[in-house]
């Protein structure tokens, strides 16, 4: 039989009957595919899975013991049940087969394997009906039937048993059947990384990582192989990163420094005449990045910067100072951000920021898809001629037909909610832009050195003087109804001194249920999630705010009435806005002192963290009241809690990190929602992710091109092919 390759199809090797269901579950297609689908965990055939507090609804793999069989006349239809106990010593759960008599000569009592299975509820009594399962030989006895003396049946029984993420079609088993071909026909496998590194981190060879993380012998086997093959998957990472940021250097770009002409005086710059007329000083941080950020654009090479910053920090003014040193050459920058309600909301503050004689001499659009057609024409002839030096938009300046004079400068709010192919092609438009990223969600260091190491990054951590505080409590329903009520009295006395109130809904009508339950459990245990709608509706019934505005705000409204709302909320006629969170980021009313969330548990720690920072922007200082009717120690309870407890964006991002782990927040693969990492995850190896960097680090700098290590060469061009690092950059 002709040798196998990591590179060879797996219908070659597994058979066509087996390959095709793993590339519908898994997406796999070679056999590296299958090789780098690492199990999950590990047990052994003398060693029983914990069967007490299994979770009802989840899809389990377990090792255990027949206890019994029993079978019976159902009653109410005809037919047989056949009905088998196992045990794991203490705890018992119980598998159902219909009309299917003839297991009970496999399932004898006393016979180890392997189930698998939903687990559902009858009676009081945790249940699999119809589970997959593969029992183990005799303890006595070895596969081909012969008798095992006491040292092989110790060593059989002990031999960890890989147990792998697995589909109700696809169970552990198939999946270890399949590998188990896919070692056997594996020639000798090329090993990327360079002898003298793996002998300095004391890693194994590729090909017997391989072997020992799938067929391992003790758990000694498995455990080196693990730290093996983790190493590579971190230093293989940031060696891909630091060299995209190194190719990106080498680019060539337009220099765009503070002042064009010699001798020129910095208060006739664009930039030097707005820090004139600015009402107030800049923070310490906002100084220090605004000079980063000048430096780089003064150079030939394109920057690629991300800037971090608490909400309120003043990123967008650090941003439009940059602008302003870009537009001194003559050059374009511009704004893009994720929906039309920001790119409006900046699109006002910046003209504003500007005064009048600036904005007229630099001339900034707004450019979204919902235009008037004459409006689109207009702004569309002032980018193409360069009477335009600022635009701000939405997807709309991707748009084909948008064509820039000379982009110098690209700004991306809210990096996160963009594709790399979307930027990219923002990128296109101009001769090597140079581009700065904003986020206002906090990034652990970890995650920013995993998913955007080829960025450099700045942090604002200071606020402005003068920003009052949040206080953010939690407003338990269902335990505490009394104070849930006194959240739309104290709703009532904020708006009765003049001030302005968000309400934060997760859905926009009454048909959306909650997205965590869904086939029978969702018919059953539906429950309609708080929306926009209702909420209005319910609001202007109260009679405590009668004389009060009330208004509803979601994405899917027309791009005027969008507009209309927006206006009237800011310049105070609405009292209260009823949202999504269509007003999660950038929307700026000082007067707004309540935000409200409702169903609180159905957003995510950072997204609660922005909704909170609309509040407290003015004289008044912020309340946020997050309402939920989620149950005390439960996940969802705890991330409220969280957020309640501080107002660290820094230290909730860890939190954030520590309870959803990688997998939301690094992004996932282009379908299956599953996490891009494999064996790595950055709330655990920091220290590692941190080393192996630095190790890449040392390489580059050594080799460049990589010329003493063409296997990582290769490696690296097959993960920009395939956009490996473009999936961890979407997060």
């Amino acid at each position: 039989m002709t040798q196998a390759s990591l590179d060879t199809r797996l219908d070659g090797v597994v058979g066509a009957r087996t390959a095709k269901p793993l590339e519908r579950a898994f997406e796999m297609r070679t056999v590296a595919d299958l090789l780098h689908h690492f199990p999950r965990r590990y047990s052994r055939r003398g060693e029983l899975t914990p069967l007490r507090g299994l979770p009802i609804g989840d899809q389990i793999t377990v090792v255990a013991q027949v206890l019994d069989v029993r079978e019976r006349r159902m009653q109410r239809r005809n037919g047989n049940l056949l009905e088998a106990r196992i045990t794991d010593g203490t705890g018992t759960l119980t598998l159902t087969f219909f009309n299917q008599q003839w297991r009970s000569r496999e399932l004898v009592a006393g016979r180890r394997g392997i189930f698998a299975g939903k687990v559902s509820e009858y009676r009081g009594s945790l249940q699999l009906q119809h589970p997959e399962y593969e029992l183990f030989e005799n303890r006595d006895e070895a596969p081909g039937g012969e008798q095992l003396d006491e040292a092989a049946a110790k060593a059989w029984a002990e031999t960890p048993v890989p147990i792998y993420p697995a589909t109700a079609q696809l169970p552990s088993w198939t999946i270890q059947r399949a590998v188990e071909l896919a070692l056997d026909a594996l020639g000798p496998v090329p090993d990327p990384l360079p002898g003298e590194i793996r002998d300095a981190e004391g890693v194994m060879a590729y090909g017997r990582a391989l072997e020992l993380i799938h067929r391992p012998q003790h758990d000694a086997d498995w455990r080196g192989a693990q730290q093996s093959l983790r190493f590579r998957e971190a230093f293989e990472l940031q060696l891909a990163l630091l060299d995209r940021r190194r190719r990106a250097g080498l680019e060539s770009s337009t220099p765009r420094p503070l002042t064009t002409a010699a001798g020129a005086e910095p208060g006739s710059t664009p930039l030097g005449r707005f820090d004139a007329a600015l009402p107030f000083e800049l923070t310490g941080d906002q100084r220090l990045a605004g000079e980063t950020i000048s430096h780089e654009l003064a150079q030939p090479h394109p920057m690629h910067r991300l800037l971090q910053g608490e909400v309120g920090s003043g990123k967008t003014l650090v941003a439009l100072r940059a602008m302003l040193q870009v537009a001194a050459s003559g050059g374009q920058s511009a704004l893009l951000a994720p929906t039309e309600v920001l790119a409006a909301q900046h699109f006002r503050s910046i003209t504003e920021a500007l005064g009048p004689d600036l904005a007229a001499e630099l001339n900034p659009v707004l450019l979204t898809g919902r235009m008037p057609a004459a409006e689109r024409k207009r702004a569309l002839l002032s980018l193409a001629s360069g009477t335009c030096r600022i635009a701000v938009g939405t997807h709309a300046l991707i748009s084909d037909n948008v064509t820039f004079y000379d982009l110098g400068f690209i700004v991306v709010d809210e990096q996160h909610r963009f594709g790399v192919e979307q930027r990219e092609a923002l990128r296109r438009k101009g001769a090597s832009p140079h581009v700065l990223a904003m986020t206002a969600t906090p990034i652990p260091r970890t995650v920013a050195l995993t998913a955007f190491g080829d960025l450099e990054v700045t942090t604002i951590r200071e606020l402005p003087p003068g920003r009052q505080g949040i206080e953010t409590f939690t407003v338990p329903e269902l335990e505490m109804p009394n104070r849930a009520a006194r959240v739309w009295a104290r709703t009532a006395e904020d708006l009765a001194s003049g001030r302005q109130v968000y309400v934060v809904c997760p859905a926009i009508s009454a048909g959306e249920v909650d997205p965590e339950l869904d086939g029978e459990e969702a018919g059953e245990r539906a429950r309609p999630l708080a929306n926009v709608e209702d909420t209005v509706a319910e609001l202007r019934r109260r009679p405590e705010y009668a004389g009060v505005q009330i208004e509803g705000l979601d994405g899917g409204m027309a791009s005027d009435e969008k507009d209309r709302i927006m206006r009237g909320f800011a310049e105070g006629r609405i009292g209260i806005l009823v949202a999504t969170t269509v007003i999660e980021v950038g929307v700026n009313v000082p007067n707004a002192s309540i935000m409200i969330v409702r169903d609180a548990d159905r957003f995510g720690i950072s997204q609660l963290h922005q909704l909170r920072g609309r509040v407290g922007r003015g004289e008044h200082p912020g309340l946020c009241l997050l309402m939920t009717t989620s149950e005390q120690g439960s996940v969802a309870r705890e991330r409220i809690e969280a957020v309640a407890a501080t107002s660290d964006g820094f230290a909730l991002a860890e939190v954030d990190l520590e309870l959803r782990r990688e997998g939301d927040i690094l992004g996932t693969a282009q379908s299956g929602g599953r996490s891009t990492l494999k064996l790595l995850r950055v709330a655990e190896h920091g220290e590692l992710i941190s080393h192996a960097r630095d190790v890449a680090a040392a390489l580059l700098d050594r080799d460049p091109e990589l010329a003493t290590a063409p296997g990582l060469a290769e490696l690296i061009a097959r993960e920009h092919e395939a956009g490996l690092l473009d999936n961890l950059a979407k997060s």
